[in-house]
Parts: C-alpha cells; sequence; structure tokens
C-alpha cells in the first residue's frame, strides 16, 4: 500500500500522458481534460487504500475513457461522431505499451506517451503566446490554474478565462506531431511552456514543500525529448544545460526539516556532479550552435556558479557581463532582477538596490524583489529596512518554506 504522497506523484506523472491519450482518440479537449480529472478523483481514492494497479497510466485511461465516452453519447450529435472514431482504433491502443519509435515531423522520437503531441498542441499558432503558455502549463504541467496566474502575476479569474478561451479555440485541432514548418513555428512558446513549468518544480510558488522534484523531472524529459527531435538547436541545448544545472543543487538546497538553504550557504558537495558535467558540456554546445539566446545565456550564468567550488570563488564579473547581454536581448523583469544581485556583488550593495528599487512598478507584488531588498539592505547596514522588506516578502509568498526561511531572516534583525 502506498502514501497518500506517492500516490499524488504518479498521478501527476501519468496525468499529461492519460489527457493525450483521449484527445488522440476522441478529438474533445475540454471534455477530455474533465474526465481525465475525475479519473484522477477516483484514483486519488481508491489506490492509496486497494493499492496501485499493475498498469496505472492504463487504469487511468479506461476510466477516464469510461467518464468522457459517457459524456459525449448523451449528445446524440457527438455519440456517432465517437462511434464511427471508435471503430477505427483497437481496443487495446491505448493501454498495449506504444512503439519505441515514431517519426516526427521527418525525424525520430520516443513516444513511451502522448504528452509530446500534447505539449505542441497546446502551442498551436491559432493561439496567442499567452494563451499558449497558460494552456500547456494547465494540461501538461499540471499546474493549478491559481498557480498559472501568480506566476504571470494576473488575476486568476484572467487567468481562467484565457485557459477557456485557448481550449475553445484549438477545439477539433488535429492531435497530430507537427511537421517541421510547425515545429518552428511552436518551438519558443514549448520551450518557454517547459521553462516554466521546470521552475514551478524546481520553488514551487505556493504549497508546504519547496521543491516539486516530478514536475522538475517532467520537464527535462521532455526537454530532452525535444532536443531528440532538434539535436542541433542551440536554445534547446541551451535550456536543457540550464535545467540540469540548476537542478544539480536540489540536494542542498533544504535542510533537514525542508527549510530553505541559499545558495551562498549549500553544501556544494552534495550537488549532483554528473548533472553540473552534462550541463557545462550542453552549454559549451549550446553557445557553438549560433548567437546566444536568452537560455544559453542563464546556463551560462548557472555554469559559473556551479564551478565555483566555494561562494566566495564565484566569477561575479563574469556573470554580471552575462547579465548584461541577457537584459539587452530579452528585456524581462526576473533577468533585471537577478543582474541587481550581480551588481550588488561586483559593486556594492547600494548600486544594486538602485537597480533593485528602478524595478519597483514592473515587480509589484512580486515578493522575489522583497527578498532581494531586503537582502540587500541588510548587507548595506539597514536592519530596519531589511526586517521590513523580509516582512514584506513573507507576506507576499505562497509558499510556507520560503515564508519561514523571510521570517527567520527577519526575526534575527530584531533589536
Amino acid at each position: 500500500m502506498r502514501r497518500t504522497s506517492e500516490v499524488e506523484d504518479l498521478l501527476r506523472l501519468h496525468a499529461p500522458q492519460v489527457l493525450g491519450a483521449l484527445v488522440r482518440r476522441y478529438g474533445h479537449f475540454d471534455p477530455a481534460e474533465d474526465a481525465v480529472q475525475e479519473a484522477l478523483l477516483a484514483a486519488a481514492r481508491q489506490w492509496p487504500e486497494q493499492g496501485v494497479p499493475d498498469n496505472p497510466r492504463g487504469w487511468l485511461i479506461r476510466v477516464a475513457s469510461r467518464r468522457l465516452v459517457d459524456r459525449l453519447r448523451s449528445d446524440d450529435a457527438r455519440r456517432a461522431r465517437e462511434e464511427a472514431a471508435a471503430a477505427l482504433t483497437p481496443r487495446d491502443a491505448f493501454t498495449t505499451p506504444p512503439p519505441d519509435e515514431i517519426a516526427w515531423g521527418g525525424s525520430r522520437a520516443p513516444s513511451d506517451d502522448d504528452t509530446l503531441t500534447l505539449l505542441f498542441l497546446c502551442c498551436h499558432p491559432g493561439l496567442a503566446p499567452a494563451a499558449q503558455i497558460a494552456l500547456t502549463l494547465r494540461a501538461v504541467g499540471g499546474l493549478t490554474t491559481a498557480e498559472i496566474a501568480h506566476a504571470h502575476l494576473v488575476p486568476e479569474a484572467t487567468m481562467a478565462q484565457r485557459i477557456s478561451r485557448a481550449k475553445r479555440k484549438i477545439r477539433g485541432a488535429a492531435f497530430v506531431q507537427p511537421v517541421p514548418a510547425d515545429l518552428d513555428r511552436r518551438l519558443a512558446a514549448v520551450l518557454q511552456v517547459l521553462y516554466l513549468i521546470f521552475n514551478e518544480g524546481y520553488t514551487a510558488t505556493s504549497g508546504r514543500s519547496l521543491h516539486r522534484a516530478e514536475l522538475a523531472r517532467e520537464a527535462i524529459r521532455l526537454t530532452r525529448s525535444v532536443r531528440r527531435l532538434l539535436p542541433r538547436d542551440g536554445a534547446v541545448a541551451g535550456l536543457l544545460a540550464l535545467m540540469l544545472l540548476t537542478d544539480a543543487r536540489s540536494a542542498a538546497r533544504t535542510g533537514p526539516d525542508g527549510e530553505l538553504v541559499p545558495l551562498d550557504e549549500q553544501d556544494r558537495t552534495r550537488w549532483d556532479r554528473a548533472a553540473v558535467t552534462e550541463g557545462i558540456a550542453l552549454v559549451e554546445e549550446a553557445l557553438r550552435e549560433g548567437p546566444a539566446g536568452p537560455y544559453q545565456l542563464q546556463a551560462a550564468i548557472a555554469a559559473l556558479h556551479d564551478e565555483a567550488p566555494r561562494a566566495e570563488d564565484t566569477d561575479w564579473p563574469q556573470i554580471l557581463a552575462l547579465y548584461d547581454v541577457l537584459v539587452r536581448i530579452a528585456p524581462e523583469p526576473m533577468a533585471e532582477l537577478g543582474r541587481a544581485v550581480a551588481v550588488a556583488m561586483v559593486r556594492g550593495p547600494r548600486a544594486g538596490l538602485a537597480e533593485a528599487d528602478s524595478l519597483r512598478d514592473r515587480l509589484a507584488g512580486n515578493h522575489r524583489l522583497d527578498a532581494v531588498r531586503a537582502h540587500l539592505l541588510e548587507r548595506a547596514g539597514d536592519p530596519a529596512g531589511a526586517r521590513a522588506a523580509y516582512l514584506a516578502a513573507a507576506a507576499a509568498t505562497l509558499s510556507l518554506p520560503e515564508s519561514r526561511y523571510l521570517h527567520g531572516r527577519a526575526d534575527r534583525l530584531c533589536g
């Protein structure tokens, strides 16, 4: 009998695979997602008590299919379509393990599930970039609407409407592997979604745990699959390198009680050196493939952190130089906040504060800005200001480990 947490991890892993299988067969994205959610709820109730079935993915697909068929058959017009589609599909098409490889736009790629096809469907060129990202985070990443809204700094109701509109717009779109032209058109959105899924896994925006390992692993797995499709693409290699170099620190990010351990205090002997080695090799390869883009530059920054034996050995001038290029080609506020930290490490905390303060309007309500300001105010010798900023950051975050860490930093500055 498995613990509830283990069952939840298993369900998160299989959810996008099951949704992909249903959309491939029935072609109804919205009701398919509802049916999958019903199957997941049934599994969450039954599996902890009755045990996990030998083929959990097949169990979920069978249950979700029954729920979806019942729903579709309530509409006479849909019933005929569904029966015609079912007649064309072998009975065991969804419970038999798929073949090792399938053709993907003229390339070859593993087809261990339908998640990659679902990923590219959600990044349909008919959707606006914001809608592509939101829909994919919901369907493939398994994030809640609230988590997606928090990541994009918009109200939950706004994000719910965005996702609903996206589902309606791709209704009827073929669930097939994209041709090479579509790969190029959808790749930027796919990579951004994978990056966001990884970030949510590496540092969860809400909840009791700092790390949602299953999301981070799934993002890495999917990025490896995209890389097999496009082995010479520098952005893909750069993103995979960034994920590996960042995830390599996971074991050292939390203490015995799950408390957050900041980068400069981590035990670097606990970092995954195999992942670091692979990531650095990928960075070097990615930078050879052409002009450096945002993922390559962020991966190069991560590599400089991971190569330093101690925090004090970090090559901050080189990191600042990379951030200067990054914010010039991709002026995104979180990248600029990272640059503010690098400025502080090279030119002093007051210089870093000036950079961070310039982002107040663009990062209003984001706890990371207050957390950075608190750290820099503490280094600059302003304990009262630092304490206020730590408390503001703690109040704004939905992550309990981050909140506890920030409250702890504030408490150290009392008196």
